[in-house]
């Protein structure tokens, strides 16, 4: 009996969930030792580039393949990529400050339901009745979050907190950077995924680190000699970096965002895992009602879309 392979976007998307829940780690533990959310945020970038640079060149060699031509339209969609993870990424290490490992990346998750609403607006691609459902049970999970594990009930208001507006914010802006990023892919001139994901990387990820570089130079004078002096931890960042990212790019060329970033669900495991074995935090019963209740949705909204 032959055995089922899963679709290539499958696989490469369960590697950038597994790669990210590193990398988050890493930037947490920085975030809450040595640096700044800006400087754990750029460390990700300044770290990445080399590799995603070598990368590309190397493949270029081995495939002999000349540089893709690009389209029009690429440089928005990337700009527009780079800058919303920019500050998507910061929201998130914000978040982690607020509340626990896996909590923080639950309210990330959000960004699943957020691509499918910026995929409808931006790219037309639709969302149908029960998809909105799906939506809508996320919002009831996304309140059960958003109260903090000593409150009581569940309402609107909860979504005010300082926790929630940095959750629900970092998933508006992932689910932006996710539907520019397959619409700059669409716009490489050239049939391998793989090609196309790597040229679009190491554009984005360039702008990405010039764009961090004068912020910090601006804003946040000696963070980036900081960003330095945690080169030991920061160049890890960088590895599981730039493998999630070109795991995310290859997905997003072969699939739409929103399918994509469900598969990318499997990352909510890996949090719980990692929140509690190696950060040694407590998820409260309302935490995981909250989280369950919202992966549910999440499912759903896989099923129907």
């Amino acid at each position: 009996m032959n055995i089922p392979f899963p679709d290539l976007w499958i696989i490469v998307s369960l590697a950038a969930a597994a790669f990210q829940t590193v990398r988050f780690m890493l930037q947490k533990h920085l975030a809450t030792a040595t640096l700044s959310a800006g400087g754990a945020t750029f460390s990700r970038f300044l770290y990445s580039i080399p590799f995603i640079l070598a990368l590309l060149a190397a493949y270029l060699l081995i495939s002999g393949k000349p540089m893709p031509q690009i389209g029009a339209g690429f440089w928005i969609y990337g700009l527009a990529g780079a800058t919303a993870q920019i500050l998507a990424t910061v929201c998130v290490v914000l978040l982690f400050k607020q509340r626990n490992f896996a909590v923080g990346i639950t309210f990330k998750k959000t960004e699943v339901i957020q691509t499918v609403l910026m995929g409808w607006i931006l790219l037309g691609e639709g969302v149908s009745t029960l998809g909105f459902a799906a939506i809508a049970l996320g919002i009831v999970g996304l309140l059960l979050l958003s109260g903090g594990p000593e409150a009581k009930g569940w309402q609107l208001g909860d979504l005010r907190n300082r926790a929630a507006g940095l959750g629900l914010a970092s998933g508006i802006l992932f689910s932006i950077s996710a539907v520019s990023y397959r619409g700059a892919s669409l716009t490489v001139v050239e049939a391998d995924p793989i090609l196309r994901a790597a040229v679009t990387l190491a554009a984005v990820v360039t702008m990405q680190t010039l764009i961090m570089v004068i912020w910090l130079r601006l804003r946040e004078p000696g963070e980036i000699t900081a960003v330095w002096s945690a080169r030991k931890v920061a160049i890890w960042i960088g590895l599981t970096s730039m493998g999630g990212s070109l795991c995310w790019f290859i997905a997003f060329t072969l699939q739409n965002a929103a399918y994509v970033k469900a598969v990318g669900q499997a990352e909510l495991i890996l949090s719980v895992a990692a929140s509690t074995l190696f950060f040694q935090e407590k998820i409260t019963p309302r935490e995981w009602a909250g989280m369950a209740i919202l992966m549910a949705s999440i499912l759903m909204l896989v099923l129907v879309i």
